[in-house]
């Protein structure tokens, strides 16, 4: 969770627009929460537009028109009910948590090929989901994908989830990852960090 200050904002046409100081990685379809801010902007909402430009009202189709000739950064959009409102300062603080929910845990303990054992067990395995889905939505935000929260784009960005919890569960109490042995003893890599990174669809790491 993440909570930045609002700098403006302005309601037009029934949309609300808000400006925050930094950048808040905040794309569309995430979900917001304002709070302390005037003129009926508080609540929970679904951000429609992050484009850096001035809204400048809708189209007759319902698109949001922009000015593209003036640059405003660090902004958001949804719809908002009320009165219009000149571009002034703003009060209050919008939060940003994003919670995907792109694999379960049956999906792990489908791959994994196992039945959890003891309610301990069942907990770690959430755990690891949790941290999977997690990692995998910030790795392709990162990688600039803009993504739901509810469903994995598409069926190798879920099996890149699905393995990634699957490697933490495995590396339950392990110092660094685990192995598992063929019949000759030697250690042999079931997974790499590579691999789920194909198939998330992201790109290898730029170095300098």
């Amino acid at each position: 969770m993440a909570t930045f200050n609002l700098a403006f904002h302005t309601r037009l046409e029934n949309y609300a627009v808000l400006q925050t100081f930094v950048d808040t990685d905040i794309q569309p379809q995430d979900s917001v929460v304002v709070a302390g801010a005037s003129h009926g902007f508080n609540g929970t909402y679904t951000v429609i537009s992050t484009e850096p430009y001035e809204f400048i009202g809708v189209s007759d189709e319902g698109d949001l028109l922009f000015d593209y000739s003036v640059i405003i950064e660090n902004q958001f959009i949804y719809a908002s009910e009320g009165d219009d409102l000149d571009r002034s300062i703003a009060t209050g603080t919008v939060t940003f948590t994003p919670s995907p929910s792109w694999i379960t845990s049956a999906d792990v303990t489908s791959w994994l090929g196992i039945e959890v054992a003891t309610a301990n067990d069942t907990a770690f395995i959430a755990v690891c989901v949790s941290a999977a889905n997690s990692w995998a939505f910030r790795k392709r935000r990162e990688a600039g994908y803009t993504d739901s929260l509810s469903s994995s784009p598409d069926g190798a960005a879920k099996l890149g989830t699905v393995m990634y919890a699957a490697m933490q569960y495995r590396s339950r109490g392990a110092v660094d990852g685990y192995a598992s042995f063929d019949s000759m003893g030697m250690g042999t890599p079931t997974m790499s960090l590579g691999q789920i990174m194909q198939l998330l669809g992201c790109g290898r790491p730029q170095v300098a």
